[in-house]
């Protein structure tokens, strides 16, 4: 019996231990805060798609519907280098926030290239968004490659 309790532990302590190598490593973080005092998303330029989420609070229906539907497709956003980056604070609105003028919820997807590709009120399929994605032709070009 205390056998069988040591090895549960281990194992535990295993896998707990490989899944935060992982993140030590610099396993993608896909979801993010964006800072309040970001005015643009150049260090991302050429190298992700920021998709920014802004509502008043994390506890927005659509901002939480958003963020379910978002998770449940990680391996898709990582696939097409997607980084969700929420704002969730209307009293101090970040710069890019004050740029962007959410009434409340609102997402945004800013290409590779830095050029705003898609912007609504209301929550996206995943489907939708990477249907959109898929269409640009620099995702054309790395599907290809």
């Amino acid at each position: 019996m205390g056998r069988i309790r040591m090895k549960t532990k281990l194992g535990v302590a295993v896998i707990a231990g490989a899944i935060a190598a992982t993140q030590a490593v610099g396993a993608p973080d896909l979801f993010q805060s964006l800072p309040a005092d970001a005015r643009d998303l150049d260090g991302m330029r050429w190298d992700k798609r920021p998709v920014l989420l802004f509502a008043p609070s994390k506890d927005h229906p659509d901002y939480a519907r958003q963020i379910e539907m978002l998770r449940e497709a990680q391996a898709a956003l990582a696939e097409r280098d997607i980084v969700v980056l929420s704002d969730l604070d209307d009293r101090t609105p970040s710069p890019l926030r004050q740029g962007f003028q959410p009434g409340g919820f609102k997402l945004v997807l800013v290409g590779k290239d830095g050029g705003v590709k898609l912007e609504q009120d209301a929550v996206l399929a995943p489907e939708e968004l990477f249907a959109v994605i898929d269409r640009m032709p620099m995702r054309r070009n790395e599907m290809r490659d």
